[in-house]
């Protein structure tokens, strides 16, 4: 490792970064293919950005992104992982699971500043110039580049697995116009395991290092806000905000050591009660989920997914308060709890009078077609 180097990685530890690795700014050609072969099998889902023609010829080419850019800083910052194990999580029926990286502060907002603070300090190491830092939301390949730049190798899953650190991480990037002396790519070490691909409750992992969107319960409870699809609701479990479940299992998890987590994990998230959640109006999830990267899927689609993980927790004590989110202002809750209620009341007779009774008032076509299907249902059982 060369003196400039060295001191670089330095400043990067005193800002928080547990990796700083350098890259040149050029994608592999076969993480072009890879990114085209997503795309064209529809694996982004809605998320129609990643298609558009100018920023996909940006994440093509990171040199697009700074003019007389010559390095790329691939930056990583570890976070809490998850306090228990698969089988726990699953038994928590009245609790929700919120993904590990989402327990405390935006990651956005706390390394943008920190990427920022450091680009500042590389202009009395590096001399001025130019430079732009990037957090997640740029059309900017990170994994490919952090794998370019010897930071981890990208998992079957998808996610950069560092040696020391695991998954459990957190990307960022300082382009820059200096020279830096570029690492040694990474090395892939996930040999034959599946593990990451088993576990997937929709498997979702299509292929190894393929996830399909479509499928997916990160993206289905982030970034989707519609009628989460009938056949994946009863594989979603308790998952109300993304899921590490693939990170849960992966061997490189397994020794990683405690996290000095700037994030600053809030205890209120990590398996919240989902009786809290569901009474929840704009002002409680704005003050309860405040800096918090929660506030991203909106209270609306968040307590969608509340319903669906009451619908999957075979608990009837949540039926009262699914009656009372099945008249609910916003049709998509509505949707959500009438089908979670069909999944908690065991008599048929009782599901039939209760979806009778919902659909008196019933107007939305999308919650009648909910009430038809959950009807046909209850008459299939009962036969």
């Amino acid at each position: 490792m060369n003196e400039l180097a060295t001191l670089i990685r330095q400043h990067a530890k005193e800002h928080g970064f547990d990796a700083c690795y350098f890259s040149r700014p050029i994608i592999k050609n076969q993480d072009k293919e890879a990114l085209n072969h997503w795309l064209e099998h529809d694996y982004q889902a809605d998320m129609t950005w990643m298609s558009e023609e100018m920023r996909l010829e940006r994440r093509k080419d990171p040199k697009s992104m700074l003019d007389g850019v010559q390095t790329v800083i691939c930056l990583a910052m570890r976070h809490t992982p998850p306090a228990y194990d698969l089988e726990t999580a699953k038994a928590s029926k009245e609790q929700g699971i919120i993904a590990s990286y989402a327990y405390g502060l935006d990651y956005h907002d706390v390394m943008k500043k920190r990427l920022k603070a450091l680009a500042h300090d590389l202009d009395d190491v590096l001399g001025k110039h130019a430079q732009r830092v990037y957090v997640d939301t740029a059309p900017v390949l990170e994994h490919a580049l952090a794998a370019s730049a010897g930071l981890g190798w990208q998992g079957k899953h998808s996610l950069t697995i560092h040696r020391e650190h695991g998954s459990y991480l957190m990307l960022g990037e300082i382009f820059t116009t200096a020279y830096i002396e570029e690492n040694q790519a990474a090395s892939q070490h996930c040999g034959s395991c599946t593990a990451c691909l088993d576990v997937c409750p929709t498997r979702a992992i299509v292929a190894p290092y393929v996830v399909d969107a479509n499928l997916c319960i990160s993206y289905l409870t982030i970034e989707y806000k519609g009628v989460i699809p009938r056949h994946l609701r009863a594989k979603m479990g308790n998952h109300i905000y993304g899921c590490d479940d693939c990170q849960m299992v992966c061997p490189w998890n397994r020794k990683i050591t405690p996290v000095d987590d700037l994030l600053m994990a809030n205890q209120t998230h990590i398996r919240p009660m989902l009786s809290t959640l569901l009474v929840f109006n704009d002002d409680d999830f704005c003050q309860h989920f405040r800096k918090s990267p929660v506030k991203r899927t909106g209270r609306v689609a968040l307590l969608r997914n509340v319903c669906v993980a009451m619908g999957n927790s075979g608990c009837p004590d949540f039926i009262p308060s699914l009656l009372q989110a099945s008249k609910a202002d916003e049709s998509l809750i509505r949707i959500h709890a009438i089908w979670a209620l069909s999944q908690l009341i065991n008599e048929s007779a009782h599901v039939l009078q209760q979806l009778n009774d919902l659909e008196k008032d019933e107007s939305d076509d999308g919650v009648l077609q909910e009430i038809a299907q959950c009807r046909q249902e209850a008459i299939a059982s009962a036969a």
